[in-house]
């Protein structure tokens, strides 16, 4: 198990600090608090400091940590920023850029998750692989699905390295505004599914439709375009069994990130491998913690992720 975090290149973003049960973070230009559950220590900074220093500050509403309400509430700015702006993250392998709106939502969310970038790069890193192999083998473009995918800075990382992305969310807006990064990071061309994840995954199942790369990130309570409810501790094994069946058997990969629910990485790794079949030695997953360092060494857990690689044996 590994302990992950953006590498320090990435110049516009930072998590300044942390400490009871907020984080403050720079993104480009602009300093945001917002509550942080997982946040137990005391902050290092004083509060006059944070005060002086935040553009803006998440003020939870009246749901606030009731389900289906978890992150409402409201922004209370005391300096001047813009409500849009945009950020870049140029990664740590060539051709790695993307360009990322954001924005101050009503639930807490600014547009990315930036614990995230350990996953985009694993994601670039082996869809470039997949897309390699398959031109040696005089295949065609290899195709990556990016399941509960939000504003697609993970279907940017497949589609930088050369993939034919599929990008499904249930929420029209957020599809959206992943379309608006894709036309911003200079791409095109990525298939845009409004719907509900597992519906989509089963349906694709039942066609014999194969991905050489699945990415999914799903929340601990989900609602289709249609208002269907669902929870993940009901469903998340029989989502992983619809990936295990539309995964290619070779030269492809799997990532799932959990962020919610409190569950562990040991959990996580356990359902891919119940999923998919596999061994105690099967040597191409791997799991951990994806964590943001603030300036003064502190580390916030904030979500678990599994990942699979399956290899082309011809091609080792």
């Amino acid at each position: 198990m590994t302990i992950e975090s953006p590498g320090d290149f990435w110049k516009d973003y930072e998590l300044v600090d942390s400490g009871n049960f907020e984080k403050l973070e720079r993104f480009g230009p602009y300093y945001i608090a917002r509550p942080e559950p997982k946040a137990l220590w005391d902050k290092t900074l004083p509060e006059t400091e944070w005060n002086r220093t935040i553009n803006v500050r998440f003020k939870p509403g009246a749901g606030f940590g009731k389900a289906g309400k978890e992150d409402s509430g409201t922004w209370d700015k005391s300096r001047k920023m813009e409500d849009q702006w945009v950020i870049r993250y140029n990664g740590a392998q060539k051709g790695l850029d993307l360009s990322l709106r954001l924005g101050l939502t009503a639930f807490k969310h600014v547009g990315v998750f930036p614990e995230q970038a350990p996953n985009w790069e694993y994601i670039f890193r082996n869809t470039t692989r997949v897309v390699e192999n398959a031109s040696r083998k005089g295949a065609g473009k290899p195709k990556v699905l990016n399941l509960f995918a939000y504003t697609g800075a993970a279907s940017l990382a497949a589609k930088a390295a050369g993939a034919d992305v599929t990008h499904l969310d249930s929420v029209r807006q957020v599809v959206t505004w992943a379309r608006n990064n894709m036309e911003l990071s200079g791409m095109d061309n990525i298939r845009w599914v409004v719907e509900d994840a597992l519906k989509f995954a089963r349906r694709e199942a039942r066609r014999g439709n194969l991905y050489q790369g699945i990415i999914l990130d799903p929340p601990a309570y989900g609602h289709g375009p249609d208002g269907e409810k669902w929870k993940l501790d009901e469903c998340l094994y029989e989502i992983m069994k619809c990936v295990a069946s539309i995964l290619a058997p070779e030269n492809s990969f799997m990532v799932l990130n959990l962020y919610s629910n409190g569950y562990s990485a040991v959990l996580g790794e356990t359902v891919v491998r119940q999923a998919f079949g596999l061994g105690g030695d099967y040597p191409g997953i791997e799991c951990g913690e994806l964590v943001l360092k603030d300036r003064y060494g502190k580390n916030l857990p904030l979500s678990i992720f599994v990942r699979l690689r399956k290899e082309d044996p011809v091609l080792r």
